[in-house]
Parts: C-alpha cells; structure tokens; sequence
C-alpha cells in the first residue's frame, strides 16, 4: 500500500506540470545509480588548485582562499532565506543566526590554523607572485555587508562627516570604507587592485544594493514590533564576531607573514594593511540602531 501511494504521489506531481509521469519513471529506470564523488564533483573541486610557483605551500594558501569563499557562500545562503522572507519570524531569526555565528566561528578558527599551515619563508617568497590579487578583491565579503546593514552603515568617516543628505546608490558606493584601502595615499589615485575589483564586480554590486535597500537583515529586524533578549544578543554576537573578532584574527595573520621580524612588508594588494584590517579604524556595525556600544562590549 505504502508503494502504490508513494506512485499516486509522484504521478500527481508531474502531471501538476502537465507532464507524463510514465516518462519520468522510465527515465529513472534506467538512470545509474548516484554515487558520492559524482555528487559533490570531488575530482572537479580537488583540480581547482593551480599554483603559479613551485613552492610546496602555494596549494595550501589557495585552499585556504578557496575554503573561506565557500564559508562565506554559506552565511550568504542563510542571509538570503531571512532576507527574502516578508517578516521573519523571531524563531527562523534565531536559528538562521546560530548558523551564522558557527559559520563566522570557522573563519576565526581557519585563519588561526593558516599561521601555523604555512611555511613562513615559502610564504614570503610565493606571495610576491600575488600582485596585484589580494584578499581585498574578495567580493563575497563585500556581498556579506550588503545583505546585512544599510549602505549608510558601510560609510567612510570622513563621508560621514560630510553630512551629504539621502545620497544615492552610486553617491553611496563613491563613499563606501572599503575603497580608502584600494587609494594609493600618495598619489590619490586607484590601485591596480581597486579598478580590477571595480571592473569586475562594481555593476553586480551597484544592483544588487539597489535590489536589497530596505530589504536588508537590519531592515527585517526593524520590522519586529518586539526584540527578544536572546535575538538581540544573538544579534550583537554576529556583529560581534564578524566585526571585530574576525578582522582582529585576519590582523594578526597578517602579523605573523609580513610583520613577523619587524619588516612591515607591504599587502599585495599595497593595501595599509594595519590600518585597513584593524576594527578600531573601521568601527564597522551592522546594527548600530539595535545593538547599543555597551552590549558590544560585553561580548570581548
């Protein structure tokens, strides 16, 4: 009986799409069966690595890189599903952030192991490969702060010093933190790495800040007439995390390959790496209207 309902079933469902279901069934008769390596493409994934020296660590680097994209492409996918949602309820909200402080908590634990899964010496010597590629260029990060905060949020100080009144999209991203990093001080002018960056990525991310305005976490979370103890410290643990805790590990990886013995070499994205990196600098919030300074520090 179980097997003739399960049939019932699957024939309701594709003849909802007005399709054949004999079809579908004779497809699956003779489809190989699935296998682990086809699912996840193992040997697709494991191939992804190509070094540009013969250094045996530069595949480590890369897999590292390559972890944190798909780290980052998770908190994106929970960030979509609450974003999405008309009025996310306090229960979904909770969960959705348990996962993203655990995704953040890996990123924490994956730079910490880079100091020591990278040789130092190989590490100085292949990096000067690098140039001008550098983790600024990293355009889910940027992804991340959209889907969260308000663009206003993301505001250089010295724009918001400004005072410029409702600015647009485009006023909006002409003054965004992350391009003080890309400036060459000296010169005034764009780095290498900031104009492959905007050529790249400057139009998907213009669209899709104008897609998520007003659609944002912040956004969803204002919309609650009422915030619990337990959403908001959740809340300020993500901004927590992600803010401070996350660039200070970054910081101190950066430390330990080009400040090791005093060089202050410099980012291969010529980046002022200490200053970019430090939180102290940024002052960076996703949720600066909901979680107070005071419960920010509680989490140290």
């Amino acid at each position: 009986m179980k097997e003739e309902a399960l049939l019932k079933e699957i024939e309701a469902k594709y003849e909802k799409y007005g399709e054949n279901p004999a079809t579908y069934l004779n497809g699956l008769l003779h489809a190989k069966p699935l296998n682990y390596w086809d699912y996840v493409q193992v040997e697709t994934l494991l191939s992804l690595q190509n070094p540009r020296t013969e250094y045996k660590d530069e595949p480590i680097f890369i897999m590292y890189s390559q972890i944190t994209e798909l780290i980052l492409k998770s908190i994106l996918h929970e960030l979509k599903q609450i974003t999405g949602e008309n009025t996310p309820s306090e229960e979904m909200l909770l969960v959705k952030l348990n996962r993203l402080n655990n995704y953040v908590r890996m990123l924490l634990s994956f730079f910490n192991m880079m100091k020591e899964g990278l040789s130092y010496e190989e590490y100085s010597l292949f990096r000067k490969t690098l140039t001008p590629a550098s983790g600024f260029q990293c355009v889910q990060f940027r992804y991340v702060e959209l889907y969260c905060t308000r663009l206003e949020n993301l505001a250089s100080k010295d724009s918001l010093k400004q005072g410029q009144p409702s600015p647009s999209v485009e006023n909006s991203f002409e003054n965004i933190y992350w391009k003080e990093a890309g400036v060459n001080r000296k010169t005034g002018k764009k780095t290498l790495t900031l104009l492959q960056f905007e050529e790249k990525y400057l139009d998907t991310l213009l669209r899709l800040a104008k897609e998520i305005e007003g659609k944002t976490l912040e956004d969803k979370i204002l919309q609650l007439p009422v915030l619990s103890p337990q959403l908001k410290n959740k809340l300020a643990e993500f901004d927590h995390l992600y803010n401070i805790e996350w660039p200070l590990v970054h910081l101190e990886t950066a430390k330990h390959f080009l400040d090791r013995n005093g060089e202050n070499k410099a980012a291969t994205g010529s980046s002022e790496w200490k200053k970019y990196l430090h939180p102290d600098t940024q002052k960076r919030r996703f949720f600066p209207s909901l979680v107070t300074k005071e419960v920010l520090e509680d989490k140290k």
